[in-house]
C-alpha cells in the first residue's frame, strides 16, 4: 500500500495571526516547502455527518486575491462534484455561481476605486 503525506506549518504573530503558510506533500515532486496566503482544508466526518474545516489566511492577503482564491476554489470544487457525481445540471449551477460571485465582487471593487 502507498502512503502520502502532506504537512503544513503556520507561523503566527503575538496575537496568532497567521504571517506565514507553507506546505509540502509527498507526492508533488517538489523538494522544498511551497509558500501560501490562505488555505482551506475539509474533511468529512462521516459518523458525525459533518464537514470538519480549517480556513486561514495570512495577514498579506490582498482582498482582490481572496476573491480570486474563492473564485477558483468554487469552480474546482463544481469540477470535483462533477467527477463524483456526473450531476452536470448541478455542476453548471455551482459555476454559473461562481462567475456570478467573482462578477459581482469586480463591480464592487470599481466602484470602490471611483469612491476614492
Amino acid at each position: 500500500m502507498h502512503k502520502s503525506t502532506i504537512s503544513i506549518e503556520v507561523e503566527t504573530d503575538e496575537s496568532r495571526i497567521p504571517s506565514a503558510i507553507n506546505w509540502a506533500a509527498t507526492d508533488t515532486g517538489a523538494e522544498q516547502q511551497q509558500k501560501a496566503k490562505a488555505m482551506m482544508l475539509a474533511f468529512w466526518d462521516s459518523a458525525e455527518k459533518a464537514a470538519l474545516r480549517i480556513d486561514l489566511w495570512t495577514k498579506d492577503m490582498m482582498v482582490d486575491e481572496m476573491a480570486d482564491f474563492f473564485y477558483q476554489t468554487l469552480m474546482t470544487m463544481a469540477d470535483t462534484y462533477g467527477r463524483a457525481t456526473r450531476y452536470a445540471d448541478q455542476v453548471e449551477e455551482m459555476k454559473t455561481f461562481a462567475r456570478g460571485f467573482y462578477e459581482k465582487f469586480r463591480e464592487k471593487q470599481l466602484k470602490e476605486n471611483k469612491a476614492s
